[in-house]
């Protein structure tokens, strides 16, 4: 399978990155066990988690997903090719988020533990810590690179102005950049990323990897109208996208996948891997038909006219 660079760093992945976020809470460890294989066999090799995942499950405490990855990468000895992202900065139960030097030392630490690892590929500052400084967040990535603790750093959920500061003060500082960029972005929610955010990951070369690039499963199709809303655990979080321009977008992907002889998810995840600037979408599953449908997204080929129709439902 084509690997593609992550921005600057020697990291290459494939185009399609797996989302963690289930695991440990819409997906036991087997089927978590069973789902990283088939996406492994398939050659894909980016596993995207965070020391929150799974938090909000009523009886988890946080860093269930990282646990998980951990055992699977140990009973299956396949370190050597898995590039594992993980994020730090949640409310692990101090009550805000942090991304203080003194914090995430100590935080690293639990992940690596969790995850069962020496380093981790890509550490990411999960959210925006306005109490925390940009130069003491990147001087704390500087000594754990130092030690071997991590490869690269990166950052989720930063605006064009947040990422433009952290990429000027670690240019003053001397001290390490975000390498890549990790946005909610998909077809329907495209404000936060397109614009200046990614024209400045362009010009600097910052990987992008995007999440919810399925809109919280809005674009599988098949939430429609509110009674579809109670098929899974997540559909409560879909309900803002059942509106006019949601059906719009649909209707779209209905469109274009039937003439791929597609899924909807497959032609929404193929149009995200065809957007200059973006590395690879996110996306999870929770069973192998899922995984089948994620792994065949990464070869379908959108037609310009295809693309051209999307955007404009999308607009």
């Amino acid at each position: 399978m084509q690997k593609r660079r992550l921005g600057r760093t020697d990291l290459s992945i494939a185009p399609l990155v797996l989302g963690g976020n289930v695991f440990g809470w819409t997906a036991d460890e087997k089927t978590s066990f069973d789902l990283l294989d088939r996406f492994v066999a398939a050659g894909f090799n980016a596993i995207d988690t965070a020391d929150a995942y799974s938090r909000w499950v009523p009886g988890n405490k946080g860093g269930e997903s990282e646990t998980i990855i951990g055992n699977w990468m140990k009973s299956r000895g396949n370190r050597d090719k898995v590039i594992v992202i993980t994020k730090v900065g949640s409310d692990m139960g101090q009550g805000k988020r942090d991304l203080s030097a003194a914090y995430i030392e100590k935080a690293v630490e639990a992940s690596l533990k969790r995850l069962q690892v020496d380093v981790i590929d890509l550490y990411l500052s999960h959210w925006p810590d306005p109490a925390t400084p940009y130069e003491e967040t990147l001087g704390a990535y500087q000594r754990l690179l130092e030690k071997g603790k991590i490869r690269y750093p990166g950052c989720s959920n930063l605006d064009a102005g947040q990422l433009r500061a952290a990429l000027d003060v670690a240019s003053l500082r001397s001290l390490p950049r975000y390498e890549v960029l990790q946005p909610e972005y998909n077809l329907y929610d495209r404000s936060s990323l397109d614009g200046p955010l990614l024209d400045l990951c362009k010009a600097e070369d910052v990987g992008v990897i995007t999440y919810f690039s399925l809109a919280k499963g809005f674009l599988s199709g098949k939430y429609r109208s509110k009674a579809d809303l109670g098929q899974s655990a997540r559909g409560e979080h879909v309900a803002e996208y059942l509106n006019e321009r949601g059906m719009r977008i649909l209707s779209a992907l209905d469109a274009v996948a039937e003439r791929h002889s597609a899924k909807q998810a497959e032609v929404a995840l193929a149009w995200i891997i065809a957007r200059p600037g973006v590395t690879a979408p996110i996306a999870s599953a929770t069973t192998l038909a899922q995984m089948d449908s994620l792994i065949r997204a990464a070869s379908l080929k959108l037609s310009a006219d295809d693309i051209a129709a999307l955007d404009r439902a999308s607009a």
